[in-house]
């Protein structure tokens, strides 16, 4: 089945810490510090694959996670840094954040690889934090979290012309007669599940057509499979309707080309603001009069409103030529940067200490005093010697960049309060 869409989740590599330890060797009875760094982790990269056309490979696993940067250790000896984890996808895939829907990266143009998501800069070892009055640091610093984000993958399909039109009006003849495309072609509705691409060679350049799959009504709201499919109009850089203008399901082609529109319109309004062009299919099901009344319907409807349209037959290839050559020409005139959808979300800015979890509570019995609890607090009291002045600024400065001073203040903390952490009590000034 063709795979447009996935929901995954990924996590960058956690930091490795830094280790504390001290020099000890025979004849050196005072080492110093020599603990080392901890490695950096792994990133999560995106990068195009040329011979992908599906999001399938992310249909049946739904967490991927970069290694982790391992924990420094003695004799100063730095940590080894997380592999990186690259995600391979097909051009054209938009990588989303998956609850607001904002758009984080857009993998196609001269965009081939991105770093979705950065490891942790591995912890300082506490051979850093020697000093003329603190020789002998026994705290170090922690790696940074891992970060983890919830993300939906759509495949845009990259095409100069689009076609659209309801089901059996001839989209897959006309596409297998203009291409080397091979769609499966039957006289029964939705034989196309899938779009097909191909490519047209013109006296006036070539370019790429799209068959997306027949729309209904409805599916600017999702019924049937119709957001699966829209998405894919959304790169095209001309639309070509097809409609059966013979009628020979008892269809109006005046109406299937309104309704096409309208829901068009309502799914992106800014898709009707691209060039249109109307092919009025299976004209070779009608009597010669009757092919000139039609024509002429349709040309008196859609033509002052700059959309020309064209007499074909699908299956015998007339008024084919002049078509395509008419795409061509209007191509020709129109940007040949393809759509791409510009960044709306930035994990780096976003997720900052997202994954520190805390909370502030107040004391019934004794309003001056806050309780703050959370596992990252606990694990850096653990290991920072709040005895130096060194170590106990390096505490008040993590408190100020995890937000929880800002969290105290919210809760109504004043000047000379208590501030309560795992047994450490701590009096409050700005």
């Amino acid at each position: 089945m063709f795979a447009d869409r996935a929901r995954i989740i990924v996590r960058s590599g956690k930091g490795g810490d830094g280790h504390v330890s001290f020099r000890r060797e025979l004849y050196v009875p005072n080492g110093g510090p020599d603990g080392g760094d901890g490695g950096r982790g792994g990133d999560i990269i995106f990068e195009v694959d040329e011979g992908l056309n599906t999001l399938g490979e992310y249909r049946h696993r739904r967490k991927y996670k970069a290694e982790d940067g391992e924990q420094g250790g003695k004799k100063r000896c730095h940590g080894s840094d997380g592999a990186d984890l690259v995600l391979k996808v097909p051009e054209g895939t938009v990588i989303l954040e998956a609850q607001s829907g904002k758009v984080i990266a857009d993998m196609s143009g001269e965009n081939r690889r991105q770093i979705i998501l950065k490891g942790g800069h591995g912890g300082k070892g506490n051979m850093h934090y020697a000093t003329a009055t603190m020789q002998v640091p026994k705290y170090a610093q922690a790696g940074q979290p891992a970060r983890e984000l919830d993300i939906r993958l759509e495949l845009k399909l990259i095409a100069d012309v689009g076609l659209v039109g309801f089901p059996n009006v001839g989209k897959s003849t006309f596409l297998s007669r203009v291409t080397n495309a091979r769609p499966k072609i039957a006289n029964y509705h939705f034989t196309t599940l899938s779009p097909n691409l191909g490519v047209v060679d013109t006296e006036n350049g070539g370019f790429v057509i799209a068959d997306i799959p027949g729309l209904i009504e409805g599916a600017s709201e999702g019924v049937g499979l119709g957001h699966e499919f829209l998405r894919h109009i959304e790169r095209t850089r001309i639309l070509l309707h097809i409609v059966d203008a013979a009628s020979t399901e008892g269809r109006d082609p005046l109406d299937d080309i309104e309704k096409i529109r309208q829901e068009l319109k309502a799914y992106d309004p800014a898709l009707l603001e691209l060039p249109q062009v109307i092919a009025a299919n299976k004209m070779d099901c009608l009597m010669p009069e009757d092919q000139e009344a039609v024509m002429e319907i349709l040309r008196e409807t859609f033509e002052p409103q700059g959309i020309p349209v064209f007499p074909i037959s699908a299956v015998s290839g007339e008024g084919i030529r002049p078509l395509l050559l008419r795409i061509g020409s209007m191509l020709a005139g129109l940007p040949k940067e393809p759509v791409t959808f510009a960044q709306e979300y930035f994990p780096e800015e976003a997720l900052i200490y997202e994954n520190l979890p805390f909370t502030v509570e107040r004391l019934p019995e004794n309003p001056d005093i806050f309780v703050t609890e959370g596992p990252k607090i606990e694990k850096m009291l653990g290991y920072t010697n709040l005895d130096s002045e060194k170590g106990f600024a390096f505490f008040q400065r993590f408190l100020r960049e995890a937000g929880i001073l800002d969290a105290l203040e919210e809760a109504g903390i004043q000047e000379g309060n208590t501030v309560r952490m795992y047994g450490f009590d701590f009096d409050y000034y700005k």
